[in-house]
């Protein structure tokens, strides 16, 4: 292979272009990176780069794997290679690798010292330059000041097209962006469920100036259960309550209300039990003869109950140990948000030669994120509106 290859000084022009204001990426980079400065020397050129090692990098966001060689490292977490010992194998390999640490720096701390580092970010930028940089992608977008700080983080099916939108708004809040903007980096998830869950969690944990500060809550409305004195479970729509626990969650009562017409209607369901129709008689359904008369007891509770129950089950994931597989950033790549006894647990990705069978596979793959209120209703009302949307339930 090396009989035939150029020398380095034939090659050495071209290096330094693709590599101009880039950050050096490698798997043990101090070695490499020495390489490159020892043969451009020996050229009478004092060649310099910023660069990130992934070793180190592993060692820290993927600590107690029993080693850090590129070959078992990416083994264990389930990254295929094709070419091993070879440039294009173990670049390709290094690529996939850097891409699953960037998920688990949820600090966002390589992606803010790299805007921080580079001189190019420190100019005064045009708007127009930034966005063509974009892709039309699904995923997480940071907007970065001149000091690499987030100033504002958001989600869109297509981040060039919501950047410009951010660049040609008059608003106050988009005006002020528009003046500190210096630069945009951006996390490709491909699937929409990913990036509204990283976003989320994101604001949350950067709390940039220019998100919404109240951001805590996104739905006001939830469903709720409870048995009545027939014995019949009941269902209701009702404004959200921390101290209760719902089954489901709404942005709002109108999207309860659709919902639960649906379900009424879907699982021949009594008006009265879910609260569409108030009397204290027989439903509108029982005098037109499509309720089974659980309005007037004539229907046996443990019949409509049934019905019920799967609602809930359906609509609700507690207890569960399951996995949403959804849209990868790639062709022959998948997402996987992890729920483990009914509580998020976090998300990765696999390559779709990567069997998912067990639980642990599952955790060495996925970064843990936080579980709370926000979370649920992003995932339940995401599997509400994507019915095709993979859901595995794993054992122990």
């Amino acid at each position: 292979m090396l009989r035939n290859a150029p020398k380095f000084y034939e090659v050495a022009k071209r290096i330094v272009e693709i590599t101009e204001g880039c950050i050096i990426v490698a798997h043990n980079a101090q070695f490499d990176y020495r390489i490159l400065c020892t043969e451009f020397k020996r050229l009478g050129f004092e060649y310099e780069r910023q660069s990130l090692c992934t070793v180190e990098l592993s060692k820290y966001l993927i600590p107690d794997q029993p080693s850090y060689s590129l070959g078992k490292l990416v083994r264990s977490l389930g990254i295929p290679v094709a070419d091993r010992h070879r440039a294009s194998g173990d670049a390709q390999a290094t690529v996939k690798l850097f891409k699953m640490l960037l998920d688990k720096d949820t600090e966002k701390n390589i992606i803010k010292d790299a805007v921080r580092l580079n001189p190019k970010r420190q100019l005064e930028p045009r708007h127009l330059d930034i966005i063509a940089e974009l892709p039309t992608l699904t995923g997480v977008y940071y907007i970065h000041n001149a000091n690499g700080e987030i100033i504002y983080i958001g989600k869109s099916n297509n981040i060039k097209k919501r950047i410009n939108q951010h660049f040609t708004n008059t608003s106050p809040k988009s005006k002020k962006i528009q003046s500190l903007v210096a630069a945009v980096t951006y996390e490709a998830t491909g699937s929409e469920l990913v990036a509204l869950l990283k976003e989320s969690e994101e604001i949350k944990r950067n709390k940039p100036i220019f998100n919404r500060a109240l951001r805590r809550t996104i739905f006001t409305h939830a469903l709720y259960s409870f048995t009545d004195k027939n014995n019949y479970i009941n269902l209701k729509i009702d404004v959200a309550d921390g101290r209760k626990k719902p089954i489901t969650t709404f942005s709002n009562r109108q999207s309860g209300k659709s919902f639960i017409t649906k379900i009424t209607s879907d699982y021949n369901l009594c008006q009265k039990l879910t609260g569409i129709y108030k009397t204290k008689t027989s439903c509108f359904n029982y005098d037109i003869k499509e309720c089974n008369g659980a309005c007037v007891c004539e229907e046996h509770p443990e019949e409509y109950n049934k019905r019920v129950t799967a609602i809930i089950e359906k609509n609700s994931y507690a207890n569960k140990n399951m996995v949403i597989i959804d849209r990868g950033r790639e062709v022959d790549e998948r997402s996987a948000i992890f729920i483990k006894n009914g509580v998020f647990q976090g998300l990765g990705f696999f390559n779709l030669n990567y069997q998912i069978n067990t639980i642990e596979i599952l955790e060495s793959i996925i970064t843990p994120m936080q579980n709370n209120r926000d979370t649920q209703h992003i995932i339940q009302n995401y599997l509400r509106r994507n019915k095709k949307v993979k859901q595995l339930i794993i054992d122990d």
